[in-house]
């Protein structure tokens, strides 16, 4: 069937792109028109990446493009829509209406029934509520479109797990150095960029590359204002990236990934003793606005968590770090933070404690509750000692060195462990004494030795 001639409003469109292309800003002028133009992503635009070889094959799935800001999200759906020759249609979901989306679809049908393909853009997919996603599924589904989902968010949590389920999920990380410097020496050479307008030394686009933290848009808007600022056919200086970039912004989200994702590193960072690392992630929290309290919360169960007894004193440590935070606040509390955040990284681990926790509570789960032995149970209630509680209890400080030897555990779980300490820092004393109690035999830990702080 032969195709049918765009219709006014595809004409439209299109033609605004034209003009963006021509008169826009940098990074719009930029843009990749075909695959062999776009800048990094190997993963998935290499020779085996699933993107490449779908476009390749015209056989392109409906996809969500996972990846920070900057990394080329809209670009690739756009190269996309060229490679396969259909009609490229957008709409972000911060402004579009469930009308939006169904006047959309419909466009796609009236394009379908002329033999012409869409491929729907839909920018920060995850704003769509449950209405709007759900009105995508028949779509996509039947294949009536090709929908391309953009998002900076976890698609497996921000996105219905039905809609999500019949598309492809592409994830794009930052851009490299060499990707941003990459793209910074294409714009200057480029007659739809800065070509015969300035040049670009290697201190300049050095500068532009380590401000623009993997994003490339970030790099490319920071190149035209830097050229802005230089006499044409003057090469722009690193003191003008500088000035053109002003503060450097963070790239920091409290409710998103980069929230999860930092945390994560900066707990791993102390449980695996490392107080530069965990330094360095303190402070792209504190820089990126999060909760001081949350931060000084996760001191805290990392405290009991991976350090537990072998250095009791470091839950103080982080407790009163809690406090400080609560009595002093920002910016002075960060002091109070990095402080508990070394010592809690410094200090010997052991996750005995919360490994116990979690045994007693497992056989809990499996086995149900077993009641006490009779000798434990309350002997303080009328006629309690006539059903036995109580009777054969020794109170531990009648015997000359205040411990009992027997288990007090119910009888069925005789022989159960779940508190097992490693030889290290001052559990190590607790070690030695519960191989003693037991009766295990075996070398004992040695004596404690003194902490490194």
């Amino acid at each position: 069937m032969a195709r049918r001639p765009p219709q006014d409003d595809d004409l439209f469109a299109e033609a605004v792109r034209d003009d963006l292309s021509r008169t826009g800003p940098l990074p719009a002028r930029m843009r990749p028109r075909t695959l062999d133009d776009v800048v990094g992503h190997r993963a998935v635009l290499g020779p085996d990446g699933f993107v490449r070889g779908a476009i390749e094959a015209d056989r392109m799935p409906s996809t969500v493009l996972y990846g920070p800001p900057g990394s080329g999200k809209t670009s690739l759906a756009r190269v996309v829509a060229g490679a396969t020759k259909a009609v490229f249609e957008e709409l972000s979901a911060t402004n579009a209406s469930l009308t939006d989306v169904r006047a959309a679809l419909q466009r796609a049908r009236d394009r379908r029934a002329a033999g012409t393909r869409t491929v729907l853009f839909i920018d920060e997919i995850h704003r769509f509520n449950k209405a709007q996603q759900d009105a995508l599924l028949p779509a996509v589904e039947d294949g009536l479109v090709t929908l391309i989902g953009a998002t900076t968010e976890n698609p497996y949590y921000e996105v219905n797990s039905a809609l999500i389920s019949r598309m492809r999920v592409a994830v794009l990380e930052p851009l490299s150095e060499a990707d941003v410097a990459e793209m910074l020496d294409r714009a200057v050479a480029d007659e739809r960029g800065l070509a015969g307008r300035v040049s670009l030394p290697a201190a300049a686009r050095d500068a532009i590359v380590a401000r623009a933290n993997g994003d490339g848009r970030a790099a490319l808007n920071l190149l035209e204002a830097a050229a802005a600022a230089t006499a044409q056919g003057e090469a722009v200086t690193a003191e003008a990236v500088t000035e053109a970039a002003g503060s450097r912004a963070i790239a920091y989200d409290r409710a998103g990934d980069a929230h999860y994702d930092t945390i994560s590193a900066f707990i791993k960072s102390m449980r695996a003793s490392d107080p530069d690392a965990a330094l360095y992630y303190l402070a792209v929290m504190i820089a990126g606005g999060e909760d001081p309290k949350f931060i000084a919360r996760r001191i805290i169960v990392a405290a009991s968590e991976d350090v537990g007894n072998a250095d009791p004193t470091a839950l103080i440590v982080a407790t009163a770090a809690g406090r400080a935070v609560e009595f002093v606040g920002l910016p002075e509390a960060r002091i109070n933070l990095a402080q508990a955040t070394v010592y809690v990284a410094l200090a010997p681990k052991s996750n005995a404690a919360y490994r116990g926790i979690d045994a007693a509570l497992a056989h809990v789960e499996r086995h149900g509750a077993k009641r006490p032995p009779p000798a434990l149970r309350d002997a303080s209630r009328a006629n309690a000692k006539h059903l036995g509680h109580g009777r054969g209890y020794v109170n531990p400080h009648s015997s000359p060195d205040g411990v009992l030897d027997q288990s007090l555990l119910p009888e069925e779980l005789e022989g159960e462990r779940f508190y097992d300490p490693p030889g290290r820092g001052r559990e190590a004393t607790l070690w030695n004494r519960i191989r003693a109690l037991r009766g295990d035999a075996g070398p004992t830990a040695g004596p404690e030795g003194p902490l490194p702080f």
